[in-house]
């Protein structure tokens, strides 16, 4: 299919495992599929076999730079993930991720085996009328403003925010920088399109309508996804499960990744063994 997406399997066989159950990993805003190393090294030394993950770029991101979609939304970053994940598959999502793979379970219910998000929201924007708790609009402001004038800079202030509250912030930050600078920045365009969605994408009346099994797992200290608002989507998702890490900020991947395992995996077996 032309422009579509590609991914890649782990173990790297290049091609889907009939016997294993896939799991799509889905990474957050400004980043690419280099985040989720650890984990695909901590799966390998397990020897999971039950499942098969999966690492997919998002459009304009990773080694799907050259993916151009338009308009660039949830529903059009779906259908194109759709289109090339032809097994129904568990989806895991990091920040934005989890808005995507949250969508994917509403859009395509018949793909999705299950939902994870992880240090997610279904509206990421803080409401002080509603009571919401989330990032305050002047940050997203200040990422959109500075994205015309620096990129890298940008998505290093952006890598700093997400370390914050970590026990190992320097650790955390200088990891992720290396495990993402592998593959170029995004376009400016593109950062600005993909950020819009963090901005004004609202699934929170959605939530009820999730049939599949649903965990959630947040950090802690996460500045971004603020604790403050787990009790909220408990009353909007009160089906799901949920996991909060401590002492974890936004990427309990990375910086608390053995625990992280274990929670995973028991849930997954639990659901799927």
């Amino acid at each position: 299919m032309a422009n579509s997406l590609k991914f890649s399997t782990f173990p790297p066989n290049n091609s889907l495992n009939k016997n294993a159950i896939p799991i799509v990993l889905i990474h957050g805003w400004g980043l690419n599929s280099g985040v989720w190393q650890p984990l695909l090294k901590l799966f390998s030394e397990n020897e999971n076999s039950n499942f098969q993950l999966i690492t997919v770029d998002l459009p304009g991101f990773g080694i799907n730079s050259a993916v151009d979609i338009k308009p660039y939304t949830l529903a059009n970053i779906c259908h194109h993930l759709e289109q090339v994940i032809e097994q129904p598959a568990i989806y895991l999502g990091w920040s934005l991720g989890g808005l995507i793979a949250t969508e994917m379970s509403l859009k395509y219910p018949e793909k999705v085996l299950a939902l994870i998000t992880v240090a997610s929201s279904p509206y990421f924007v803080e409401q002080q009328k509603n009571d919401w708790p989330g990032i305050k609009e002047n940050v997203l402001a200040s990422f959109h403003s500075q994205l015309a004038q620096d990129t890298a800079k940008t998505i290093t202030g952006f890598l700093k925010i997400q370390a914050m509250g970590s026990p190992h912030i320097r650790h955390d930050l200088k990891l992720i920088s290396k495990l993402v600078m592998a593959h170029s920045l995004p376009s400016q365009k593109t950062l600005t399109d993909s950020l819009a969605l963090l901005s004004h994408c609202d699934l929170r009346q959605k939530l009820p309508n999730i049939q599949q099994p649903f965990l959630r797992l947040y950090g802690q200290n996460d500045s971004l996804v603020p604790k403050a608002v787990i009790d909220k989507i408990n009353r909007l998702a009160p089906q799901s499960d949920l996991h909060l890490f401590d002492h974890a900020s936004h990427a309990p991947f990375i910086s608390h990744l053995d625990d992280f395992y274990h929670v995973l995996i028991t849930w997954l077996n639990s659901h799927f063994n």
